[in-house]
């Protein structure tokens, strides 16, 4: 049997990407030592990325070009995560102006955007979607015309009407409702696209990313290795006695963290239920790590919680070693 399709798949979680993050720096030190280049780069061993919210932005840091080796890709993983510990601070920063206007997060969104999409800016710059090294799918939802969006290289390449700056493909993927304004970006083309954080349908993007390698010509599963990288699962739970009597604004938040994470698990059974059924259960691995409920928050970029996500990301890829190692030689 010939090499796989290689597959790629990142959750959505926020500040929680350090965790996918770490696990991706020791992947790719397994992937240096193996093949004996000191250069090797993720976006080097996939021939698909997908990625939701945090997810999705570090596809696109992935798939980068570097402009001094064509059609290399120009961020390390080190490098990648290092997004969350230089700009998460600013990210999730809230001046005392907005919190007065928003009344904490209740009459507007939590945080401007405006710390996001400087970090867009700084690491993307003009980047077009067009521009990526590999495939990809970064999740979104058009508010407007009610409909999943699916940010693919492959599609911005074959017409401008689906190409966008990577840094509007960025902000589209994580505007998160409730934490940051909804995205307006424009195509190639100037057709305009209100955005919110594809969380909120695919938080998992894995199983679409299975979908676009059936488009892409992968006949079935068994062609395929996919790694699905979780920002970890919450053990927050919430007490029958107090949530029977939440009304609207009681069922907000808990809602949509229990809406993400049941989203995700379904996508893990019905992918290793399909792998089964042809024969290739090692050909698809989930990596999801447990975290403690006090650090379950999508943005606590507090340096505390920066460091606790750090070590329980580089905990997580050593608990799996073994497995990472066996999928390891599925990338080579």
């Amino acid at each position: 049997m010939g090499r796989p399709m290689r597959i790629l798949s990142i959750d959505g979680g926020g500040i929680r990407g350090i965790i996918p993050g770490q696990i991706l720096i020791a992947l790719e030190k397994r992937l240096k030592a193996l093949s004996g280049d000191p250069s090797a780069r993720i976006g080097d061993y996939f021939d698909l990325i997908a990625g939701t919210s945090t997810g999705g932005i570090l596809t696109c840091v992935y798939l980068c070009p570097d402009p001094d080796r064509p059609g290399r890709p120009r961020f390390s993983a080190e490098d990648a995560v290092g997004l969350y510990f230089e700009r998460g601070a600013k990210i999730f920063e809230i001046p005392v102006w907005h919190r007065i206007a928003s009344a904490g997060g209740v009459g507007d969104e939590k945080y401007p955007a405006s710390g996001l999409e400087a970090a867009a800016r700084d690491y993307l710059g003009e980047l077009k979607l067009s521009e990526l090294i590999r495939p990809c799918l970064v999740t979104a939802y058009d508010i407007t015309r009610r409909r999943t969006f699916f940010f693919t290289q492959h599609d911005a390449r074959r017409t401008d009407s689906r190409n966008f700056l990577l840094r509007d493909v960025a902000r589209a993927t994580s505007a998160a409702p409730t934490f940051f304004e909804c995205a307006r970006v424009t195509s190639v083309t100037g057709v305009n696209y209100p955005m919110v954080d594809g969380g909120i349908f695919a938080n998992n993007p894995a199983l679409c990313a299975y979908a676009e390698a059936r488009t892409m010509g992968c006949p079935t599963a068994k062609e395929m290795a996919i790694l699905s990288i979780g920002t970890g699962d919450s053990q927050k739970q919430y007490d029958y006695d107090s949530a029977k009597d939440w009304g609207a604004l009681g069922w907000i938040r808990p809602v949509l963290e229990i809406m993400m994470s049941g989203v995700a698990e379904t996508v893990d059974y019905q992918l290793r239920q399909m792998f089964r059924a042809v024969n290739a259960p090692e050909r698809y691995l989930r990596i999801q790590a447990k975290l403690r409920a006090a650090h379950a928050d999508m943005d606590n970029a507090e340096p505390e919680n920066l460091a606790y996500l750090k070590e329980l990301g580089i905990e997580t890829a050593e608990v799996h070693a073994k497995e990472i190692e066996t999928f390891t030689s599925l990338l080579l």
